[in-house]
């Protein structure tokens, strides 16, 4: 059974991009956000829509510097505000380089990662202001949000217990792991508008086919704002 949503300082509202759809997977690691995104890819491309497919920390040539640091084990411990602000230019440049232009010529963008999860592991996972490291966040964005967020949801043990080598950040406590699914929980309850839960135990068809149902509502315009 999930834990309860745990209070959450996100506060709706921002930027919703006019044009293009801007969809995200969110969710802790080893929940299948990879997997479901390349699967709405191939299913909205089939259906003759221009799609972007992208993930953070990472898909920019900054970005791939700022991977580096933040997963090599070898990196070892960083201060907690130098993480969340490594993250933080990672997700200003990946909006400025390749999600707004790509909205801005209509098409729909997918990613791996955003904003939420620098909330949920610097935030709630660190000893760190949840408000603080979200205003940083949505400063480096330009508060540019997702017209839908779809949150796998699992528990840190069985979503870890997929990987035989782990990263900085997949190699942090149960405890580490558990407050930040509290925290996607929390952002998701508080914002049900613009958010989708899922167990990500659910058979993979079953969850690909709940996520396309959700985004041909968006595509039909009937939710999107």
């Amino acid at each position: 059974m999930s834990p309860a949503p745990a209070d959450h300082p996100a506060v709706t509202g921002g930027v919703h991009s006019p044009r293009g759809v801007f969809l995200c997977f969110e969710g802790g690691d080893g929940s299948g956000k990879s997997t479901q995104s390349r699967a709405l890819r191939d299913r909205l491309e089939a259906a003759g829509h221009t799609v972007l497919l992208t993930f953070e920390p990472g898909d920019t040539v900054v970005g791939q510097r700022v991977r580096q640091i933040v997963l090599d084990p070898a990196t070892g411990e960083l201060a907690h505000r130098t993480e969340a602000l490594l993250y933080a230019a990672d997700k200003a440049e990946h909006v400025e380089r390749l999600v707004r232009p790509a909205l801005e010529r209509g098409e729909i963008v997918i990613t791996d990662r955003y904003v939420d999860s620098a909330i949920a592991y610097q935030g709630a996972g660190r000893a760190l202001s949840a408000e603080d490291v979200e205003r940083v966040n949505r400063w480096a964005t330009a508060d540019l949000r997702p017209h839908l967020t779809v949150v796998l949801d699992l528990e840190p043990e069985h979503g870890l217990g997929r990987f035989e080598a782990r990263d900085r950040i997949e190699g942090e406590s149960p405890a580490f792991h558990q407050r930040v699914r509290e925290a996607f929980l929390g952002m998701a309850a508080a914002d049900p508008e613009h958010y989708l839960v899922l167990d990500a135990r659910a058979p993979a068809e079953e969850i690909t086919a709940l996520v396309a149902a959700r985004v041909e509502s968006l595509l039909d315009g009937s939710a999107r704002a």
